[in-house]
């Protein structure tokens, strides 16, 4: 099994420079169709990440306003119309919702279902070693809109964000804040050790057929956009290690430099009769305290 850890090449968007994911293929899949599967879980993920904002907007702050009717409540207020505000009422500070949630029971299933789909999705689970699969994702996005139907049996209205991120295809999902991070399958090249996986070619053909067990790092771009950045050889991580170290080292340098030269004379192994005391087994003999 080939596992592939594929990393952002869309610095733009919900999705960071350094997320990643991993994915299982074999060397006999072609090109065609990896490229096809690491695309619809790339484009899975973005979807995941506007659900699960959108829907916890809706368990704080309850269904979306209608696009001519936004605006804070406090300023609607203000020049006269009426804002109706429920029992649980929460004011939302953008404004696009109207502060009246589902009951508290309700909307902790919310929450919960969105934060399982949330970790599931995370680039956590690299560290973790979890494989993600298509099926997984759609499975617990359903699992959130089974939730959100408990929540609003007579649905929610057509310009709730919720709606839009769960039922509408994935190419209208572009007017969203998604934007330019959704790819097409048709339009994506995959590349790995600055080598692209050609098209109508085989896994194998570019790991080698003897080579089940390969991990790689891989990319995802847009065609004709060239090869992506090369990986840094020092991680985040590693660079943030160096540094913390450096910086100690300089305050120890820094530290010993404003010391008097015969400061040492004081450390227990500058004493020159410690290795005689320490022989005869008197090297922790204290003085007696006083006893009350």
């Amino acid at each position: 099994m080939v596992l592939i850890n594929l990393k952002s090449s869309l610095p733009t968007g919900p999705i960071s420079a350094n997320d990643s994911f991993l994915y299982e293929t074999t060397t006999s899949t072609t090109n065609d169709d990896l490229i096809e599967s690491l695309v619809e879980i790339h484009n899975a993920r973005l979807r995941s990440n506007l659900i699960i904002d959108a829907v916890r907007g809706l368990a704080i702050y309850g269904v979306m306003k209608k696009p001519d009717e936004t605006g804070t409540d406090a300023v609607q207020e203000l020049v006269g119309k009426t804002v109706e505000k429920e029992a649980n009422y929460v004011a939302d500070p953008s404004g696009l919702r109207t502060g009246n949630p589902p009951d508290e029971k309700m909307a902790e299933i919310l929450q919960r279902e969105a934060l399982k789909l949330e970790d599931y999705i995370s680039k956590n689970q690299v560290q973790s070693r979890v494989s993600l699969t298509l099926e997984e994702i759609n499975e617990r996005i359903n699992n959130v809109r089974g939730a959100v139907t408990m929540a609003y049996l007579m649905g929610l209205p057509e310009w709730d964000l919720v709606r839009v991120a769960l039922d509408e295809p994935i190419d209208n999902l572009k007017n969203t804040y998604l934007g330019g991070s959704l790819i097409k399958a048709e339009d994506a090249s995959l590349w790995t050790c600055n080598k692209e996986f050609q098209r109508g070619k085989l896994v194998s053909d570019r790991l080698g057929s003897c080579n089940e067990k390969t991990k790689v790092i891989a990319k995802l771009t847009t065609k004709g956009s060239g090869p992506p950045a090369r990986e840094p050889i020092v991680s985040e991580d590693e660079r943030n290690a160096m540094a913390a170290f450096y910086f100690k080292r300089q305050e120890e340098l820094k530290t010993l430099a404003q010391a008097d030269e015969d400061d040492y004379l004081n450390a227990e192994w500058a004493d020159p009769r410690g290795m005689k005391r320490g022989l005869q087994g008197l090297g922790d003999v204290k003085a007696p305290g006083l006893r009350f």
